[in-house]
């Protein structure tokens, strides 16, 4: 098991902003949703952040990497093959699976035989979960760092989208630091059938993004 300092310098490495997953150019439907007006301001930012981590994708993200953590060949492609599938619209799969497929080809840098064994397109979590495993970082480690880099980008996304400050933003992602850790601990233990959300109208808004007239975002 990795742990220590040379644990959080990769997890500082894989899910820097500057890693070249392409994160920067997603919003996750948060350009439609500020274009709605359900995103306006500092507070609605947070309602909508909240939501997504404790009912929408960042909870079932969570639950993916934690299971590719534990899993062999045959269920990691399984896994990709779940992940892809709960995309539930055109822009969501492209945004798992873009970085998702760029987090693996980055990977090989340092080495990850899980990876390196997979043809089907990789889900973003599974991809992080794969390679945390491979250089033993634990999961209870890796979860809450892709939890914290998911959130974070979509700050960064808002902050330019509204517009807001940056600190703002700041305020923002420290208020929702409780939440990232509980659903880090909340997924712990759960099953690929505790996969679920209830956050539709996020969903809608990745849905209605893909025809929005103006657009800074890829999703």
């Amino acid at each position: 098991m990795t742990t220590g300092t040379e644990a959080l310098l990769l997890l500082l490495a894989w899910l820097s902003p500057a890693f070249p997953t392409g994160g920067f150019a997603h919003s996750h439907g948060l350009e439609w949703a500020v274009e709605a007006g359900d995103v306006h301001d500092e507070p609605s930012l947070l309602g909508w952040l909240a939501d997504v981590l404790a009912h929408g994708s960042a909870r079932a993200d969570a639950i993916l990497l934690r299971h590719a953590y534990r899993a062999d060949a045959a269920m990691l492609a399984e896994l990709c093959a779940l992940g892809a599938a709960l995309a539930g619209c055109k822009e969501r799969y492209t945004e798992t699976i873009g970085q998702g497929d760029a987090f693996a080809r980055a990977a090989l840098v340092w080495g990850s035989p899980r990876l390196a064994g997979l043809t089907a397109p990789i889900p973003y979590p599974v991809a992080v979960g794969a390679l945390a495993a491979d250089h033993g970082v634990a999961a209870d480690d890796a979860a809450p760092a892709y939890l914290q880099a998911f959130t974070a980008n979509l700050i960064s996304a808002a902050v330019r989208l509204v517009p807001l400050g940056q600190t703002a933003g700041l305020r923002v992602l420290a208020a929702l630091a409780p939440g990232i850790s509980a659903v880090a601990h909340e997924t712990r233990g759960a099953a690929l059938d505790d996969i679920g959300g209830a956050c539709f109208r996020a969903d809608i808004a990745a849905m209605r993004h893909e025809t929005q007239h103006t657009r800074l975002f890829r999703t």
